[in-house]
């Protein structure tokens, strides 16, 4: 597998690699995935995304899979188990944020995972976009869309949700493909989708 080229931030470490080929860019449109991305990538605010896949499943025992109805009930207990435990960033505004932003999907689509997937994919249309980019130097940490996305999500009351945590996972959600052209997961590059 030497021979496959990949996006270089892949390189370097196998569970990059295994997010890159397996993953990242991929359009997803499981609502209740897509919640878990938002929290993730708030949670990695500051910090390297490896630092986050690390903990990924930390993340989702620790949260009840992100189920949005079961983390909009937590409460001051909760905060306090979550903040005692390594296996997550104990950062207390990322996990107050995480569990206002189960609040917030609750109020505005109650159990419809399936009405925050399309809210989200709304922002592009229902499809993805598929962008040309040759090297890194070209990726942008925000666009309009995502600037758009942001500014509608803060409305409902989201938090831990500026326009470069919605490009980042817009980038994850295959709202937007990233890969480099001569990436073999660029959507030129495969014939699966």
């Amino acid at each position: 597998m030497t021979d496959i080229k990949r996006c270089p931030w892949s390189a370097n470490d196998p569970l990059y690699i295994s997010y890159h080929d397996e993953e990242w860019g991929v359009p997803n449109r499981d609502g209740r995935r897509l919640f878990e991305k938002i929290i993730l990538e708030g949670a990695q605010s500051g910090l390297s995304w490896i630092t986050i896949l690390k903990k990924r499943e930390n993340y989702r025992r620790l949260f009840d899979e992100f189920d949005p109805i079961k983390v909009a009930a937590y409460d001051e207990d909760d905060v306090e188990r979550l903040m005692g435990d390594a296996g997550i960033i104990r950062n207390q505004a990322k996990i107050r944020s995480a569990i206002k932003n189960a609040k917030v999907f609750v109020e505005h689509f109650g159990d419809d995972e399936d009405a925050f997937s399309e809210f989200l994919w709304s922002f592009v249309d229902g499809k993805p976009i598929i962008n040309q980019r040759k090297s890194m130097e070209e990726l942008p940490p925000v666009n309009d869309i995502s600037t758009k996305m942001s500014k509608a999500l803060k409305k409902l009351g989201f938090s831990f949700i500026g326009p470069t945590t919605c490009y980042a996972m817009m980038q994850a959600a295959g709202m937007v493909d990233d890969h480099l052209m001569d990436c073999f997961r660029h959507t030129s590059n495969r014939s699966d989708e």
